[in-house]
C-alpha cells in the first residue's frame, strides 16, 4: 500500500447523500476495511487517498492543525527525527558496553595473557570489583525498558512535544554526566537516571506514528522506526571496535553525549501531534507559536480536560487486555536470545577464533545487514499480505498482521539452532556471521508485525502498546545477558542454544492463540478506556 500521500476529500455533488461513517474503534473489533467501493454509495462523503484506493481510517478533520492533514515532507521529516531519537537509548548502551570488553581485550593482549580479560577498566579505577561496578549497567538497561511507560503516560497529559523535549535534555546531560563522573556513586546515579530519560523515542514512538499516519500508512512507519531500532545495538560495537584502541571508556560517552546533543536540537523540528479530533473546532484552544507548543504552554490550556491520575494509569489499562499480555511475552521470548547473543559474541569470537577488537567490528556488520534485508523485506510483504487478506475477506483484521510472523519466528528458529552447533563445534566463523545475519532479518520482521498487530487492535492506546513492547524489548535484554555467559559455559553452547530455539518455536503458540481467538477477546474485554480510571 502506498504511504506518504496528501489526503483529499472526495465527497457528493448530491447534497441529500447521507455521508457514510467510519468508526476507528468499531473497525478495530470488526475489520478496517479501506475499499472506497465496500462502502454504501460507494463511500460518498468519506475521505480517501489522493487516487481514491483507499479510505482514509481515521478520517482526518478539515483542520490544518490535525497531524493527518500535514504534508507528507513534514510527517517524513518527524519520523526520521523519531527513528534517530529513538536509535539512540540501544546505541548509547551497547557501544558503552563493547568500549568496555573490548578495551580489557586489548589491556590483556598488552600483557600476554587472558586472566585480565573480564577486568572492567573502571573497575580497576574505582578499586572495586567487576560485579559491584555491573551495577550501573544493569540499572540502566532495566531503567530504559520502563522508560517508556512513564514517556506515553506524561505525552498523553502534557503533549508529545514538551516530554520530548524534557526527556532528551536530561539524557543529554547524563551521557556527559556519565563521562565526566569521577566516582563510582556518582556514575551509577547518572547510569540510572540515563535509562530512565533516554528512551522516549523507542517508548513513545508509536503514538507519534498514530498520530501521523493513516492505517494504510501504518506498516511502513512503524517498519522505517524499527529498522533503526534493530540496527542500533549493533553499530556501537561496529564503531566502538574502530576506535577503542586510541580511548578509553570515557571518550565512549563523550561521543554519545554528542550524539544526544543532536537529537537535543532536532527536537525543536518537531511538532505537537497531539490532537482530540472529538472536540469540536469552535471549542479547541487558540494555535499558538511553535514556542509555546515546545514548552507545553498550549497545551496547558486544555489541561482541564484531562486528568493527571488517568493519565499515569494508562499503560497499566494496556496491559490488562490479554492480547498486550501475550504479545509482550512471545516478543520477550524471541528478543532475548538476540540481546544474549549480541552481547556475548565479541567473547566467542574471542576466545574461540582468536578475532581482534578490528575483526570484531567487521563481523558486526551482520547487524546492519540484516536488519536492512529484514526491513526492505518487510517494505513490500507487510503490505502484501494485507493486500490479499483484503481481497479475500474484504477487511484486515489485526490478526492479519501476525501471519507473517510465523516465517519470521522460524528464522529466528533456525538460526539460534544452527548458531548453537557452529560455536559448539568451531564451525567456519562464516556460518557463525550468516545465521547471526539470518537472526536480525527475522526479528526486524516478528518487530514490525507485532507492534503492527497491537496498534490495529487498540488504536486508542497507540502509545502504551508501543511502550510495552519497548519495555519487553529492554527486560528480555537484561535477562539474557545475565545468564548467557554462564549458560553456555556450563551447558555447552549446542544445548543452551538449542534450548533457546525450543523457547522460540513454542513461542509459536501465543500466535496461533491470538489468531484463533484474539478477536473474540477483544470484544469480550472490551476496548481501552481510559477516561473512567481513577
Amino acid at each position: 500500500m502506498d504511504s506518504m500521500e496528501l489526503p483529499i476529500e472526495k465527497t457528493s455533488s448530491d447534497k441529500e447523500t447521507v455521508a457514510v461513517e467510519v468508526n476507528e474503534l468499531q473497525e478495530a473489533l470488526d475489520g478496517y476495511v479501506l475499499n472506497p467501493a465496500l462502502y454504501p454509495n460507494n463511500a460518498q462523503g468519506l475521505k480517501t487517498t489522493a487516487d481514491g484506493k483507499y479510505v482514509l481510517i481515521p478520517q482526518p478533520t478539515d483542520s490544518p492543525r490535525d497531524p493527518l492533514n500535514w504534508s507528507p515532507r513534514k510527517k517524513a521529516l518527524m519520523l526520521g527525527i523519531i527513528a534517530y531519537i529513538a536509535a539512540l537509548a540501544d546505541y548509547t548502551g551497547k557501544f558503552y558496553a563493547q568500549s568496555l570488553h573490548l578495551e580489557t581485550l586489548l589491556t590483556a593482549r598488552q600483557y600476554g595473557g587472558t586472566a585480565i580479560i573480564t577486568v572492567i577498566p573502571q573497575a580497576a579505577q574505582w578499586q572495586m570489583t567487576q560485579p559491584a561496578v555491573q551495577r550501573a549497567v544493569v540499572g540502566n538497561i532495566f531503567a530504559i525498558g520502563a522508560c517508556g511507560l512513564f514517556v506515553v503516560a506524561f505525552a498523553s497529559y502534557f503533549g508529545r512535544l514538551p516530554v520530548t523535549l524534557v526527556f532528551q535534555a536530561v539524557f543529554f546531560a547524563t551521557c556527559a554526566w556519565s563521562a565526566a563522573a569521577t566516582s563510582f556513586n556518582s556514575y551509577l546515579a547518572a547510569r540510572i537516571v540515563n535509562g530512565l530519560f533516554c528512551s522516549v523515542g523507542q517508548g513513545g514512538a508509536m503514538m507519534w506514528i498514530k498520530d501521523l499516519f493513516f492505517f494504510h500508512e501504518h506498516p511502513r512507519a512503524i517498519n522505517y522506526v524499527e529498522f533503526a531500532i534493530i540496527t542500533s545495538p549493533y553499530l556501537g560495537p561496529l564503531i566502538t571496535a574502530f576506535i577503542v584502541s586510541g580511548t578509553t571508556w570515557r571518550w565512549a560517552f563523550w561521543l554519545c553525549t554528542i550524539l544526544a546533543g543532536i537529537s537535543l536540537v532536532l527536537v525543536f523540528f518537531l511538532d505537537e501531534t497531539l490532537y482530540d479530533r472529538s472536540t469540536p473546532a469552535e471549542k479547541r484552544a487558540a494555535t499558538g507559536s511553535r514556542a509555546q507548543r515546545l514548552l507545553g504552554i498550549e497545551q496547558a490550556k486544555s489541561l482541564r480536560q484531562r486528568s493527571f491520575a488517568r493519565s499515569m494509569l494508562r499503560p497499566a489499562v494496556a496491559i490488562s487486555k490479554l492480547p498486550v499480555l501475550l504479545t509482550v511475552v512471545y516478543y520477550f521470548l524471541n528478543f532475548a536470545w538476540v540481546i544474549g547473543l549480541n552481547t556475548t559474541v565479541s567473547i566467542w569470537l574471542t576466545e574461540y577464533y582468536a578475532f581482534t577488537p578490528r575483526g570484531i567490528g567487521y563481523f558486526y556488520f551482520f547487524g546492519i545487514i540484516g536488519p536492512l534485508l529484514g526491513w526492505f523485506i518487510g517494505h513490500w510483504m507487510h503490505d502484501a499480505v494485507g493486500r490479499f487478506y483484503a481481497r479475500r475477506y474484504g477487511r484486515i483484521d489485526p490478526e492479519a498482521r501476525l501471519i507473517i510472523a510465523y516465517p519470521a519466528t522460524l528464522l529466528l528458529f533456525i538460526a539460534v539452532l544452527v548458531i548453537g552447533f557452529a560455536l559448539q563445534h568451531r564451525w567456519h566463523w562464516i556460518i557463525l556471521a550468516v545465521f547471526s545475519c539470518v537472526q536480525t532479518i527475522g526479528v526486524m520482521i516478528v518487530t514490525t508485525a507485532i507492534n503492527a498487530y497491537l496498534l490495529d487492535c487498540y488504536p486508542e492506546g497507540s502509545g502504551e502498546v508501543g511502550a510495552w513492547i519497548t519495555a519487553s524489548r529492554n527486560w528480555a535484554g537484561f535477562m539474557a545477558t545475565f545468564i548467557q555467559i554462564e549458560w553456555v559455559t556450563s551447558a555447552g553452547a549446542a544445548r543452551a542454544f538449542g534450548a533457546q530455539g525450543g523457547i522460540t518455536i513454542a513461542s509459536m503458540l501465543i500466535l496461533v492463540v491470538l489468531q484463533l481467538f484474539g478477536k473474540r477477546i477483544r470484544k469480550v474485554q472490551g476496548r481501552m478506556v481510559f477516561d473512567k480510571v481513577a
